[in-house]
């Protein structure tokens, strides 16, 4: 049996036939056609849980498992370590997709998730900001956090709302300053801000995306403040017990929607808050539609905490593009026997038996 492996080339491959807008918007098309018909109630997709360290530096590994009750299984293992960049010259987070068939157990395909994880970010903030955020010509998008994540959040909402100005912070400036490069693909204007100019950029921003790497205990960012009417913000960066990124006095006078609730209560912006606190999520909102667009005029929110069906979603398009244009490597990885009932029987006619492998070495000693 063989199991469909993508290295960087062919997800490298994919970026170039299929270009960055057009997988973007595939991408946002997919996760807000299956979020609002996939029955998730009746499938298996528990809150992620997994390994939290501190030694030997702050950080996890978490896995996250989707099962859709259609034949096949999803699981991603992913790292989050906020020193990767300083030390490592790594991304703060690296991850594995992993799709298993739920008939078997057979592992069918592996590939990064690293990339995937970024790109569903993006665009299930874009998804929610479509649903609860102004929709008015000039947005002014603020940012707060200029890491790898603030690419793919600016992309996706690049690719669904008239943003005209990105107003950008990040504790390194140089990660500010850094932005306006990275994003110069998507030609909106980027504008860096030091630290004495965040109230100017919260209380100027249309839409709000905070995506940082805070430690749990140190939040909030930044304290409550005077929005413009119909602020949006996108929540990304709480990942952990003990971490968030806003105010809860700004949390309870918003609509707040998580992606995940389970999980939200736990890792998210959630955990500031009681549940009768807390809105409809983010499937429910795109089955309602009406139900989100009512809540415009006021603060709205997104708890994004990452959800394994984006996850799922993601990995499969890069797998279906895998497919079509014949890319990935077929390998036999798992040691299938002859034999069921005998896990030596993978050796071949050719290789010594059992038996006489141990007289061989017996012999050798």
């Amino acid at each position: 049996m063989h199991t469909k492996l993508l290295a960087r080339s062919d997800i490298e491959t994919i970026l170039l036939r299929v270009g960055l807008d057009a997988l973007m918007d595939q991408l946002i098309d997919r996760l807000r056609d299956g979020f609002s018909k996939a029955d998730l109630a009746q499938a298996q997709i528990p809150a992620r849980s997994g390994l939290h360290y501190t030694s030997p530096d702050f950080g996890l590994i978490e896995w996250m498992p989707a099962n859709l009750k259609q034949g096949k299984a999803s699981l991603k293992i992913v790292g989050y370590h906020p020193t990767n960049p300083a030390k490592r010259g790594l991304p703060t987070i690296l991850s594995t997709l992993s799709f298993y068939d739920t008939r078997s157990g057979h592992l069918m395909g592996l590939l990064d998730g690293t990339l995937t994880t970024a790109l569903r970010t993006g665009a299930m903030s874009a998804l929610a900001t479509e649903l609860l955020g102004s929709q008015r010509d000039g947005l002014i998008l603020g940012l707060i956090g200029c890491g790898a994540q603030s690419v793919t959040q600016c992309h996706a909402l690049s690719r669904l709302l008239p943003i005209a100005r990105i107003v950008a912070h990040d504790r390194n400036p140089k990660a500010a300053e850094s932005l306006r490069q990275r994003t110069s693909f998507i030609s909106i204007p980027v504008e860096p801000v030091d630290h004495g100019e965040l109230t100017h950029l919260l209380e100027a921003s249309d839409l709000i995306c905070t995506c940082t790497s805070e430690e749990p205990g140190r939040g909030p960012l930044f304290r409550d403040f005077a929005n413009r009417p119909g602020l949006h913000i996108n929540a990304v960066g709480c990942d952990f017990p003990g971490k968030f990124e806003l105010p809860v006095e700004l949390l309870r006078r918003s609509y707040v929607c998580p992606d995940f609730r389970e999980q939200a209560l736990i890792e998210g912006e959630c955990q500031q808050l009681r549940p009768e606190e807390i809105g409809e999520d983010i499937a429910t909102l795109l089955r309602n539609p009406a139900m989100a667009h009512a809540q415009r005029d006021q603060l709205t929110v997104f708890d994004s905490t990452g959800h394994a069906f984006a996850d799922y979603i993601s990995a499969m398009l890069f797998l279906d593009y895998a497919t079509e244009m014949q890319l990935g490597a077929e390998l036999e990885v798992e040691c299938i026997p002859t034999d069921p009932l005998n896990p030596y029987s993978i050796l071949s006619p050719a290789v010594p038996s059992p038996a006489d492998a141990n007289r061989i070495q017996r012999t050798a000693t």
